[in-house]
């Protein structure tokens, strides 16, 4: 199988490939919300280097969030124009069974928490055990660090993994239970390893979670006085 796995759920624009034989190569594009300028280039660069075209791939595997809303919307847009455009499959993945996955295959066992950055003093969490793979214990949803302290400070011993994990550091890393893993991006070769045992599809919804922060502000200052 040969893939292509879309990574812009954080502030990080992020590629894997797959190719026939198994290799797979991720790569940072950027780490600076550059999600429209890079990500296309970036795509091209990478495909040309494996002397391969977009018609070549099997699959186009995208994070489909939780996440930043522009950089969802830049990398679900580009990946179903690449995937309809030439009539290959599409398989959505979420940012937050991503980072798990990696810290399964990193070696992490027990409770794990991904955390992703959703700014506004927030974060997207969702808690899973690392057991005999990475099992969903709960949905995602939208916490403060302070609610992530309340449901998992006393766990007997759990892992935070994500950039909304290394964000708010400070507050995490005072719980004598709690393991801040040093991984931040949802890593595109999980996204893969995961992507492909999922059935395609012609179109992945987004998760937001939440309204877009212009969505936000503009109904705070319709609520003002």
């Amino acid at each position: 199988m040969k893939a292509l796995a879309i990574e812009t759920a954080t502030t990080a624009c992020a590629i894997g490939v797959l190719l026939d034989d198994g290799f797979v190569e991720e790569r940072v594009l950027d780490r600076d919300r550059r999600h429209t300028e890079v990500l296309t280039a970036g795509i091209a660069r990478v495909l040309l280097e494996h002397d391969l075209e977009v018609r070549d791939l099997d699959v186009v595997v995208v994070d489909r969030g939780p996440g930043l809303f522009t950089g969802l919307r830049v990398g679900i847009a580009t990946a179903q124009s690449l995937a309809n455009a030439v009539g290959i499959g599409l398989v959505g993945v979420t940012s937050l069974e991503v980072l798990a996955h990696f810290a399964y295959e990193a070696g992490v066992r027990g409770k794990f928490v991904g955390l992703v950055d959703g700014r506004r003093g927030e974060v997207f969490a969702q808690s899973f055990d690392l057991v005999d793979g990475s099992d969903a214990v709960d949905e995602p949803r939208v916490m403060t660090p302070t609610d992530v302290v309340a449901s998992w400070g006393a766990t007997t011993k759990v892992t935070f993994g994500g950039d909304g994990a290394t964000r708010y550091r400070d507050i995490f890393s005072g719980l004598k239970n709690v393991t801040i893993g040093d991984f931040d991006i949802p890593s595109p070769a999980s996204a893969l390893a995961l992507g492909a045992h999922r059935r395609a599809s012609d179109a992945v919804p987004a998760l937001y979670l939440r309204d877009a922060d212009a969505v936000a502000n503009f109904t705070t200052r319709e609520k003002r006085p």
